[in-house]
């Protein structure tokens, strides 16, 4: 079925004539006065997705006023609803008055078929997003996959990977740049297995030491260095039952590789300074945004040890090469944090959503995530502006590029301009582009930028 669109003009001719230039792609209801708008809206469970406004309605057509009062009724019986004014010539201030009351966007008189056309093709596409969400929420489920939101055809083959691989016992490693959601999915696997009521341990290898990471995955017995006052059990101790999540396997060294393999192939470990085997029930899930065939041409990633822990792999895909859910992802995260700021009904405006579409986001999900939680911070009035978003401006590219040219072309320019920014600082830009150290240096390699 089409989507339902309405129309509400006082003007029996406009209205046949928009109801005949858009009935191929809307299931079009008509009316001629707020009575007759707020009629459409009766049946809460098939109210229209978009309306078409007209400011002059009767008993005043001349004022405003009627118009922006409709306005007001139908935007609070439905939240979601996304409402176009339509304004006369030089009535600029009437249609920011509108927004301000809660319409989407406004067009003047006369209006351009082929334009309202586009514009309502996005914003119909906004308005669907936006509706699948709140099904999500009001079925009182997070998500299927522990928060993953994607409905783009990479994503949903990944989700049909974790529901078959969830089942069984065999060890994942999970492959992706930084911010993609890597523990995210290891999560959804332990939730679909038959451990999802065990423990899930997560630990982030690159995070620890490598003189304590040892005694933090095998745990120690007392006296066994210096500090030791008392025994003390690992990670791997502490999943029993369940999952064990190592982030950045990449980053273990060799000697602690030699342990892991050994648990791999007996299912036991040894505490640090001890002598007993202890047996060990927990399924072990690894990721990394590194290269580990780098890893073991170079002699620091054990061969036998990667293809353990890669029985099965499953790469998450950069947002970037995920298009359809950018706006999904954006809406997700903007009703989030504007109900938890206090600032509920907070939309984009379209600028701000062509922007965050034709972003890199070299930071991923991540960086998106942030980017949102500051702009509903820095956001007046209803609409989220792309000053909000603090994003960077297009810039022009050559003519003729594609659009993953064209997309390299602005990653490299956010990636320089952060370094710039930071006077070369490494660790300074990867927080200020919302990606770790390691993608960094990839992504500049990628590029072609070289340290300062």
């Amino acid at each position: 079925m089409n989507p339902k669109l309405l129309i509400v003009d006082d003007d029996e001719e406009i209205r046949t004539q928009m109801k005949w230039a858009l009935a191929n792609d809307y299931e079009i209801v008509l009316a001629g006065d707020r009575a007759g708008a707020v009629e459409a809206f009766a049946d809460a469970a098939n109210r229209p997705l978009v309306v078409l406004l007209d400011l002059g309605l009767p008993p005043h057509p001349a004022d405003p006023e009627e118009g922006l009062a409709a306005l007001g009724e139908l935007t609070a019986l439905e939240s979601l609803t996304k409402v176009i004014v339509i304004t006369g010539q030089g009535e600029k201030g009437i249609g920011l008055r509108a927004i301000a009351g809660g319409a989407y966007d406004f067009m003047a008189k006369p209006v351009e078929m082929e334009e309202l056309k586009i514009l309502l093709k996005r914003v119909f596409h906004v308005a669907l997003l936006e509706r699948e969400i709140r099904q999500i929420q009001q079925a009182e489920r997070p998500d299927a996959f522990e928060g993953m939101l994607g409905t783009s055809p990479v994503m949903r083959s990944m989700f049909d990977t974790i529901r078959k691989v969830a089942t069984t016992d065999a060890p994942v490693l999970l492959l992706g740049e930084s911010g993609t959601g890597k523990e995210m999915a290891a999560q959804a696997i332990h939730q679909c297995s038959p451990r999802k009521k065990g423990p899930f341990v997560a630990i982030n290898c690159s995070a620890i030491p490598e003189t304590l990471l040892e005694s933090e995955l095998f745990g120690h017995e007392k006296g066994s260095f210096t500090g030791a006052h008392v025994q003390r059990k690992g990670r791997f101790e502490t999943a029993i039952g369940g999952t064990l999540f190592l982030d950045e396997v990449g980053e273990i060294p060799l000697p602690i590789q030699v342990k892991l393999l050994r648990f791999l192939q007996e299912q036991c470990i040894e505490r640090v300074g001890g002598r007993q085997p202890i047996p060990i029930d927990a399924r072990i899930l690894t990721a990394t945004n590194a290269d580990l065939k780098k890893g073991l041409a170079d002699g620091t990633f054990r061969e036998d040890l990667f293809y353990r822990l890669a029985v099965v792999k499953i790469a998450l895909p950069p947002l970037r090469e995920r298009d359809d859910d950018i706006r999904l992802l954006a809406q997700f995260f903007l009703h989030r944090f504007s109900e938890k700021a206090g600032k509920a009904g907070l939309v984009f405006d379209p600028e701000a959503m062509r922007a965050l579409s034709r972003n890199p986001w070299p930071g991923n999900v991540r960086q998106l995530e942030n980017c949102i939680r500051r702009a509903v911070i820095m956001a007046d009035g209803k609409r989220v502006t792309v000053r909000d978003l603090e994003l960077p401006p297009a810039t022009p590219v050559a003519a003729g590029a594609t659009l993953k040219e064209a997309r390299e072309h602005l990653e490299k320019e956010m990636v320089q301009n952060a370094l710039r920014k930071h006077k070369g600082k490494i660790a300074a830009a990867a927080v200020e582009l919302g990606v770790g150290r390691p993608t960094l240096y990839d992504l500049m390699e990628k590029l072609g930028i070289e340290r300062e």
